[in-house]
């Protein structure tokens, strides 16, 4: 079954001579129209993040003439962002990316109403955040906020549109379980559970070419202004898969699950995927140091091995001079093992500490008892240390 669904909301009573000036391209478009462009006056649109799908997107809704925004988003502008987060800019380093975002859309639109969550979205806040708005579009990097966003749509019956961006690849869909076309699914029918922790890299650990950003976040703009005003045919049901380096679209067909249990109440979702393993969360309890402590191993000229677990295009980046560099997948597989010293304590370290938990886990089963790991890793090092060094 495919088709046009029915317009989420109802057009708001008129458009002002300004509005019409504004928005006269779209307004010659038959399909968008009048009742189109009014529909989308009336929406309400909450955005998850305001980070490298949430800055297209929220600058693209704002330009379509959304009526009102609302933005989730606890964190603040760095640096780092300034590549691939195109609605901030170098003034706004260290401001809230929520009051930042809130400025770019008033001199994209000052008719469009911008709404600020700036608390961390939690299963105590979700529904009371998402019951006020018609649609949401999920731009988040971790699967913990994704699963929370999915759970909470459903218990709302609120349709959502998803993206996500890695290195050179991006994905689209539309979730909505209440579907009003008998299409509903949602986010658990093509993922049921989590990939194990660690498996799969975050955009921090990964990386992201930054006009990926602005392709997959057009795209789920698109989703949304057709689900708004009831045109084309949404991708419910479907996924888009983009390759920017091949430059291809692959389409993949999605069905609802019946084996997927059925969504009742929200739950821990940091638990529920797991920041990291079991292991190395029992691991790390007992054999963290922080960066003050491997400062003093260093100046006390204390005989131990500081092995740096990332990739080598990050060693490349930034590195704790002295670090012998030996990729986590190495530790995990047992390659590496022969490599380290036997005779001596070894201290691991990632970018922030996951992985490194993870590869302490792999030492302590291998009998590497005194093994340890350095909390917060060398961005924690790069805040505390040495402030020289350069943060990603």
């Amino acid at each position: 079954m495919s088709g046009t669904l029915p317009p989420l909301v109802e057009p708001a009573a008129e458009l002002t001579k300004d509005e019409v000036a504004r928005y006269s391209r779209h307004l010659i478009i038959p399909d968008v129209g009048m009742q189109g462009q009014k529909r989308l006056k009336n929406a309400k649109v909450l955005v998850i993040g305001a980070g490298g799908l949430g800055s297209p997107a929220l600058l693209y809704l704002a330009a379509a003439g959304v009526g009102t925004l609302g933005v989730v988003d606890f964190d603040s502008v760095d640096e780092s962002n300034l590549h691939r987060q195109v609605i901030h800019g170098q003034s706004d380093i260290g401001k809230l990316k929520a009051a930042s975002a809130q400025e770019s859309i008033a001199e994209v639109n000052p008719f469009v109403q911008v709404h600020l969550h700036t608390e961390q979205l939690t299963s105590d806040n979700a529904l009371d955040i998402f019951r006020d708005y018609d649609l949401i579009l999920d731009g988040t990097d971790n699967f913990a906020t994704r699963y929370l966003v999915n759970d909470a749509a459903v218990l709302l019956g609120k349709p959502y549109v998803w993206g996500s961006i890695f290195r050179f690849e991006g994905q689209v869909s539309v979730f909505w379980e209440d579907a009003p076309d008998g299409r509903g699914l949602n986010y658990r029918d093509l993922y049921p559970e989590p990939p194990p922790p660690g498996m799969v890299p975050s955009c921090a650990e990964g990386g992201v070419l930054g006009v990926l950003c602005a392709s997959i976040g057009s795209i789920m703009v698109n989703e949304a202004i057709k689900l708004l005003t009831g045109i084309g045919e949404p991708l419910l049901g479907r996924l888009i898969s983009y390759d920017a380096l091949e430059m291809r679209y692959r389409e993949v067909k999605i069905r609802k699950d019946p084996e997927t249990p059925k969504i009742t109440e929200l739950i821990d979702y940091d638990a529920f995927c797991g920041v990291v393993s079991d292991d190395a969360a029992t691991a790390a309890s007992q054999h963290t140091i922080t960066p003050a402590e491997l400062k003093a191993k260093f100046d006390n000229s204390e005989n131990f091995e500081l092995i740096d677990v990332r990739e080598p295009h990050e060693y490349e980046i930034v590195n704790i001079k002295g670090a012998k560099l030996i990729p986590k997948d190495r530790i995990l597989s047992g390659e590496a093992l022969a490599e380290l010293p036997q005779d001596k304590p070894i201290v691991l370290h990632c970018k922030s500490g996951a992985r490194s938990a993870e590869a302490l886990a792999a030492l302590h089963a291998a009998g590497f008892k005194d093994a340890s790991h350095l909390g917060g890793g060398v961005l924690a090092w790069a805040r505390q240390v040495d402030t020289s060094l350069p943060t990603y």
